[in-house]
């Protein structure tokens, strides 16, 4: 009836809601999933800028780590579902992400470190975290209601809506940037309603009824 559709409407806003929250709070407390920098300048003889990292090699693992098994939570429970398309399209638009995460991941550790065995450390528990999370999640919800089903993915959204909208937000703030990045937010968003669009129409998405 109505107050099921109002119900269902309001689940659905409340698990993207969740996972943005859950990503705004582990930003907040430290845990965060992006390498941020203060330049200082020295004005010496030299003229060298100095870079600092403000975040721990460790709270960006552990962020980076999060974040990953967010994408294998979404992963798992498209898989868990009954759509190989949603699954495929899913497992395309984190690997793509992945290789860049895990590159700079690397780099920074190395940086920051100075020790190649802690580095390595770091990049596996990361690249680890993803593939363990697709097998939790995938075991978990197998079987379950599509409903749950379906807000798990969404929760799985809601992180993901957090890293792209904080992630661009600087750059569309900054004047030299604003235009450039704001436009290509929304060439990607047309790509993504085009693809899901395609999807759709070909019937590689199925409805439930």
């Amino acid at each position: 009836g109505h107050e099921e559709e109002e119900l269902g409407n309001l689940l659905i806003g409340g698990a993207v809601l969740a996972g943005f929250l859950m990503m705004l709070i582990l930003e907040g407390s430290g845990i965060g999933h992006a390498i941020h920098e203060e330049h200082h300048d020295h004005h010496d003889e030299h003229g060298h800028e100095h870079v600092h990292h403000m975040t721990k090699p460790w709270l960006l693992v552990l962020g980076l780590s999060l974040h990953s098994a967010a994408d294998g939570l979404a992963i798992g429970s498209a898989a868990a579902g009954t759509s190989e398309a949603v699954t495929a399209l899913v497992a395309m638009a984190v690997l793509i992400h992945k290789v860049p995460a895990a590159f700079s991941l690397g780099v920074f550790s190395m940086h920051e470190r100075e020790d190649r065995n802690g580095s390595i450390r770091d990049v596996v528990l990361f690249s680890l975290a993803t593939p363990v999370m697709i097998m939790i999640s995938f075991y978990a919800l197998e079987g379950l209601d599509e409903h749950l089903i379906a807000l798990a993915m969404l929760f799985a959204a809601g992180t993901f809506l957090y890293v792209a909208t904080v992630d661009t937000l600087p750059d569309i703030h900054n004047p030299e940037t604003g235009r450039e990045a704001l436009k290509n937010v929304l060439i990607g968003v047309v790509v993504m309603v085009l693809v899901l669009y395609g999807a759709d129409a070909s019937g590689l998405i199925e409805h439930g009824h």
